[in-house]
């Protein structure tokens, strides 16, 4: 084991330490001459961190495609639909995720707007997500590109203190996946997250215990994790702006103002989060959905989008080892009213026919001639593959028939393309 009693930084491309003396700041590293190099009082005892992919799916598509490397790229489609990820460039023409489609055409009429792939990234986030498990068993996962670790006690095992570890795995994830990811490091996951954020890409960030206050009294309200657009008005109408006012303010009167956000607020705006990183976090649905750049009524035309996005919710279903037990239909009509439908299964599965079988007497029952803007299912009540009996029979052949059926669709689909395999119904023709 390395040791880094004594110092104070590290070099973020050779790993190698350095000690500052007096006033003189290191500016770069000596025995690489990278200026990539990161100091902190608190750099070498601190173990929990947030790694957050940059910009992934958009990552992702510049990675396969060297062409876009310089180009805006928007992960999205459609009019009506919403930006999943803006590459960097793109969002210095203001182009943000969840920005209305539209609007980021209008903010960036060169973009290249990419449909988002999402059995091609889900593969991506499952070898970072492994990565992270060969050094901890403590990684609690957030999204498909993102996640908490706890690295408390590993320096013996890897040779060197957390935050060199998580520099390394940076550093291994962009050489063998090609996509860069942001690390927040710090004494709890409320920080360790807000840290993160702080200097994207490739970042590298550390709010320390002893600064903690201070630094946060700097920060707006929407720093705050969970202080979305609403909640953030509602403080600026009371004429609260900054955590800084958030800590001068009585915990009992926070709570009698805001609930139990009141008393959240008071917590964190002095820094304080006892939660534990769980490496179980419990997913309780997969879902997809799409909305319609003109509405649609025609049933049939429903059932082959239905369709279409079974198939998605399955593949990623069967990529992530879940089964689900209920299916759910959702549709949005001309009027933005949502319509909800569920029904249970006798048995879980994670099967596209199987959701589909299920989903469309629901989308039938609904339709009668009314005007859909978005259509979208998923499966709930989920459990692993394999824990449960087949799933009962729904087309008069085997569910293991079928399964090997989808299963040799998806193997192909991954190595050629979504496009290699087409179900009869997906080639009607363009919908009008």
């Amino acid at each position: 084991m390395e040791n880094f009693s004594g110092y104070s930084g590290f070099c973020r491309d050779c790993f190698a330490p350095f000690r500052e003396s007096g006033d003189e700041a290191v500016r770069r590293c000596k025995a690489c001459e990278s200026v990539r190099i990161i100091t902190h009082p608190e750099l070498f005892s601190l173990s929990i961190a947030h790694l957050d992919c940059d910009a992934f799916y958009a990552a992702i598509e510049k990675r396969d495609d060297p062409s876009l490397e310089d180009k805006p790229v928007i992960i999205g489609g459609g009019v009506r639909g919403v930006v999943s990820t803006a590459c960097y460039v793109a969002r210095t023409y203001g182009v943000r995720s969840a920005m209305p489609m539209f609007k980021a055409r209008e903010a960036c009429p060169d973009a290249v707007i990419i449909k988002p792939n999402m059995e091609k990234y889900a593969k991506v986030g499952r070898e970072v997500r492994k990565m992270m498990l060969d050094l901890t068993p403590m990684v609690e996962p957030l999204s498909i590109d993102e996640a908490f670790m706890d690295l408390t006690g590993t320096a013996r095992i890897h040779g060197g203190p957390p935050a060199v570890t998580l520099a390394r795995l940076q550093a291994r994830v962009q050489a063998a996946l090609g996509v860069t990811t942001s690390i927040g490091l710090s004494h709890n996951k409320f920080l360790a997250k807000m840290a993160s954020d702080l200097d994207k890409p490739r970042g590298f960030s550390v709010i320390g215990k002893a600064e903690t206050k201070e630094f946060l009294a700097r920060q707006p309200v929407t720093m705050i994790w969970g202080v979305g657009r609403a909640m953030a008005a509602k403080l600026e109408q009371d004429g609260v702006k900054t955590i800084a006012q958030l800590q001068k303010a009585d915990a009992a009167s926070l709570a009698k103002r805001y609930g139990e956000m009141g008393l959240r607020l008071a917590r964190l705006s002095q820094g304080e989060d006892s939660r534990a990183v769980k490496p179980e976090r419990e997913t309780k649905s997969v879902s997809s959905e799409t909305t319609f750049n003109t509405d649609i009524r025609d049933a049939k035309w429903l059932e082959d989008v239905l369709w279409e996005l079974c198939e998605k919710v399955s593949a990623r279903m069967k990529a992530s080892g879940f089964e689900g037990r209920t299916v759910t239909l959702k549709l949005k009509s001309a009027d933005f009213k949502t319509i909800t439908r569920r029904t249970t299964l006798d048995q879980p599965a994670n099967l596209a026919r199987v959701a589909f079988a299920a989903a469309k007497p629901m989308l039938h029952d609904a339709a009668g001639g009314k005007a859909y803007r978005l259509i979208g299912v998923g499966f709930s009540g989920l459990s692993f593959a394999g824990e449960n009996q087949a799933a009962p029979d729904l087309f008069g052949e085997s569910n293991e028939k079928i399964a090997r059926t989808e299963k040799a669709i998806d193997a192909i689909r991954e190595k050629f393309g979504r496009d290699a395999v087409k179900a009869g119904r997906t080639l009607r023709g363009p919908r009008r």
